[in-house]
């Protein structure tokens, strides 16, 4: 399926903006004269941050630090690993649990970490609590083994279990709490379902995925876009009912009425958000398991709040409707989609002209190193800058499934 793929999101990405570049899109106008202060204002964001310039990878494994301590790290360096395999699939199965537990928290939940004491919010407290849900044998159904999580726990996973790790309450609400439960559950009834494909070494895991990949590495070189070609072919029936071509789910993909094609795919935009994030976090697992990790640069940027939120807020879109700016908006509409669309355009550009400023290239620094530094970061610069909750400048209605 042409859509399951980062190409299609970076091809229908771009069409879009060309749209938009005419003044034709039904919701946004694009400036691209604050293309350079939104550039610049990335590249200050970055050096504040890794003076260095020493920019990890944008994933999941960032959200597992809390003051300068690498949790995750420090408690699988102390385990005696049968072999790097072994802690890979760990690996695996704590960052897919991770991802799909990372759909936007809402302005209001907060994770109290029992460690520090800190009320943590939105991206970042949810790692946190899905580490501690993790840690603590939440996701595995054998009590010997807690780090792990297997296709067992996952199905039988309750709200009551999420919102105890979650410490979710009628005063620490979070949004979407059962389409994330629901995710899980689904994934895994799905790991069940493909023991072929989850469970190779051992009974249906996330995990189990490593060693698929592996399987595809030739010469134990991995190109990027595998990875969530891999993702999306194996774990899509696992999203909500939305749109389905040929039987096939498209997952985060929605419909935009200019992205007109002569063939089944009219008006459809492919965006895997979550997808990519796993993807991007699965990176480092196979790299410390001795896999080349290749073209990172073909996944594209992420279409979520943050790296949107940058440039709305800093002028390159604006709403052609003010009073869009105040109504709240489904995941589905088509000035979502536009918007999101548009975020994975605009984040290649930024890319090339933050490397310029910065003298490095694609090499040095691939976007995942950009979304980093970065636009994710600068985004929610901004949003803490004008809003006194933080949140993005477009209301959105969410299950808890797609941001």
């Amino acid at each position: 399926m042409s859509l399951l793929s980062a190409g299609a999101v970076r091809e229908r990405a771009h069409r879009l903006l060309a749209i938009g570049l005419e003044d034709r899109l039904p919701s946004f106008r694009i400036h691209l004269d604050r293309m350079d202060s939104t550039a610049e204002l990335v590249v200050e964001t970055t050096r504040q941050a890794y003076p260095s310039l020493a920019v990890p990878f944008h994933s999941r494994w960032r959200h597992f630090s809390l003051n300068g301590v690498d949790r995750w790290t420090r408690l699988a360096d102390q385990i005696a690993w049968q072999e790097p395999a072994a802690r890979a699939r760990a690996e695996f199965d704590l960052a897919m649990v991770s991802v799909f537990l990372d759909a936007g928290a809402g302005p209001s939940w907060r994770y109290r970490d029992p460690v520090t004491g800190s009320a943590i919010g939105r991206s970042e407290g949810l790692g946190l609590a899905s580490l501690a849900m993790f840690t603590a044998g939440t996701f595995s159904s054998d009590p010997r083994q807690p780090l792990r999580a297997d296709a067992d726990a996952l199905a039988d996973l309750s709200v009551e279990d999420l919102a105890r790790g979650m410490q979710i309450s009628d005063a620490n609400p979070l949004v979407g709490i059962d389409g994330r439960v629901n995710l899980l559950r689904s994934l895994g009834r799905l790991l069940a379902s493909k023991p072929a494909v989850f469970g190779r070494c051992d009974t249906p895991r996330p995990g189990g995925l490593f060693d698929r990949l592996v399987s595809l590495a030739e010469d134990r070189r991995l190109p990027a876009p595998t990875i969530l070609s891999e993702l999306l072919r194996e774990l899509g029936p696992i999203w909500p009912s939305r749109l389905v071509l040929g039987e096939v789910p498209l997952g985060d993909c929605w419909k935009h009425p200019m992205l007109t094609t002569d063939d089944a795919t009219s008006q459809l935009m492919p965006l895997h958000k979550l997808s990519q994030w796993l993807a991007y976090s699965l990176i480092e697992p196979l790299q410390n398991a001795g896999i080349a990790v290749t073209d990172i640069d073909g996944l594209t940027g992420l279409a979520e709040y943050r790296n949107g939120g940058l440039f709305i807020d800093n002028g390159v879109l604006t709403f052609r409707d003010e009073g869009d700016a105040y109504r709240e908006h489904d995941v589905a509409s088509p000035l979502v989609v536009e918007w999101r669309g548009l975020t994975v355009a605009l984040l290649d550009r930024v890319a090339d002209d933050v490397r310029r400023r910065l003298g490095l290239d694609a090499n040095a620094l691939p976007l995942a190193k950009i979304l980093e530094g970065g636009t994710w970061a600068a985004g929610r610069r901004l949003a803490r800058e004008r809003r006194a909750d933080a949140s993005p400048p477009v209301k959105i209605i969410s299950d808890g499934t797609v941001f």
